[in-house]
């Protein structure tokens, strides 16, 4: 397993802004539509219908869901998103623990790396449709599977929220907060690119494609011989004095 950069990532994975980088991962999804139609019938799945129609047709648009013809709801402004993919393993994605998930802990494993959990999220929307501004705790290998998306966040994080306050959640809100664009990263991912977004950076995500889909591997508590990233200190900090509190929300966004 080979990254572009195999000696810049066990420095840059510290500290923002994020990077492009190339992992050959050996893996063929179904097309996007397939899995949105698979998906959007699973219990866990969560969904947002977006868009200026009225409070009604939203209404409607979410009541149906999970059942009206495919070919209306790619028609449709939404996010999806999936957080507990193993669901699908012995089907939808058939091979990808072994194709995939099993390799990149084995090349972190071997890098010096360690970590509390390390799983995929999926994300599908439509164009125009944009995820909420906000932060995660964890790293994100970003992985841009079908259509086009562009990730955005900054090029100095914390000129725009410090480390302890995305550990209180401070930064959650639908749309970023007004910002000077130079000191924006926006980052256009089509088909086959990747991008590693660091833990407790704010950002968002615009569809620019009828139909997107992406596959984030989501690494909580990654660790290198012994030393976290520079922003998680402050999630450590604050576990150690909220021990209680120490992975209640776990690693994702529920306002997605």
């Amino acid at each position: 397993m080979t990254l572009t950069t195999p000696d810049d990532f066990g420095l840059r994975w510290r500290q923002p802004p994020n990077f492009p980088l190339e992992v050959p991962f050996d893996y063929m999804f179904q097309p996007a539509i397939d899995v949105l139609d698979h998906v959007r019938r699973d219990e866990e799945v969560r969904f947002t219908i977006l868009g200026d129609d009225d409070w009604q047709v939203r209404m409607d648009r979410t009541a149906g869901f999970r059942t009206a013809p495919i070919e209306e709801i790619v028609t449709w402004p939404f996010r999806l998103v999936h957080f507990n993919l193993s669901r699908f393993y012995d089907d939808l994605l058939n091979g990808f623990q072994e194709e995939v998930m099993i390799p990149w802990r084995a090349h972190l494993s071997g890098q010096g790396f360690t970590w509390q959990r390390l799983a995929p999220i999926l994300f599908l929307s439509t164009k125009g449709a944009a995820s909420t501004y906000h932060n995660d705790n964890s790293h994100g290998l970003v992985w841009q599977v079908h259509g086009t998306k562009t990730f955005h966040s900054y090029l100095d994080p914390d000129q725009h929220l410090s480390a302890e306050a995305a550990v209180l959640g401070e930064t959650t809100g639908e749309d970023p907060p007004t910002h000077d664009p130079a000191g924006r990263q926006s980052v256009t991912m089509h088909p086959g690119d990747q991008l590693w977004s660091h833990a407790l950076t704010p950002h968002w995500v615009t569809t620019e494609s009828a139909l997107a889909m992406s596959v984030t591997l989501s690494h909580g508590g990654l660790c290198r011989q012994g030393h976290f990233a520079e922003r998680e200190l402050a999630l450590r900090t604050y576990w150690d004095k909220y021990p209680d509190e120490a992975w209640t929300h776990d690693l994702r966004n529920v306002r997605y």
